[in-house]
Order: structure tokens, then sequence, then C-alpha cells
């Protein structure tokens, strides 16, 4: 069995714990605004923020999950498959540092940046399964 990670696999495993933290910041925020016994109280998920940041962060974090559902199947099909090539590790770090930059630049408001980060996230995808196709 072989013990390392190809780089694409590399890239989707740091996509995932990136992805997965991405909540930390606006849970932090909603503890600080509604205090902690309310935010833990709140059987139907409903406590509000009052910053904008936050909720823009939320919509971030879920855009990201959702991507992960197109990204991280085709990297595992290119694993599968062995197609791995110079082009497939190098889309996988695009989309890593997309989706970083996608989140911060959604959350601070940052209007090309996000679009642009937004696009990345959409051709690396695109990249990956034509190469799987072989085009």
């Amino acid at each position: 069995m072989n013990a390392s990670l190809s780089s694409e696999l590399f890239w989707l495993v740091l996509t995932l714990i990136m992805t997965a933290i991405f909540w930390i910041p606006y849970i932090v925020n909603r503890l600080l605004e509604t205090g902690i016994f309310k935010a833990l109280w709140d059987p139907y998920g409903q406590t509000d923020t009052h910053k904008d940041w936050a909720l823009r962060m939320m919509r971030a974090h879920q855009n990201a999950m959702e991507n992960l559902v197109l990204f991280a199947p085709l990297v595992i099909l290119i694993q599968i498959t062995g197609m791995n090539t110079e082009t497939t590790a190098t889309a996988c770090m695009t989309y890593f540092f997309a989706r970083i930059l996608h989140y911060f630049a959604f959350t601070f408001a940052i209007p090309l940046l996000r679009v642009i980060t937004f696009a990345l996230g959409f051709v690396v995808p695109m990249v990956l399964g034509i190469s799987l196709l072989g085009i």
C-alpha cells in the first residue's frame, strides 16, 4: 500500500479540512452576539446574527460545501483511474486557493475577487472532468 498522497489527494484533503473549519468564526460571533446559553439552547437553529460579514461568511461556507460535491468525486476518480498529471495536480492546488480566497472575498464583500475566485472554482472541476474524458 502506498502511504504517500498524490498531489491531487493532498489538495483535496487540505480543501476538506479548510472547508470543515470555515464555520468556526461565524459560530464564535454568534456565541458572542447572543450569549452562550441562548446560542446553545436554540432548538430550531434560528439565532440570527446582526453582522453582515457573518451572514456572508455563512453563505461562503455553504457555497464551499456545495462545490465539494463536484470537486471531491472528480479528484477521487482521477486517483482511482491513475490519470494524475501535472495539469490535474495544478488544478487541485488552484481549487484550494480559489476557495479560500472566495471565502474571504465573500466575507469582506470584495466583489470582483469574489466572482473571479468563484469562476476558478467552476473551471477546475471542468478541467478535471475533461482530463478524465481524455479530451
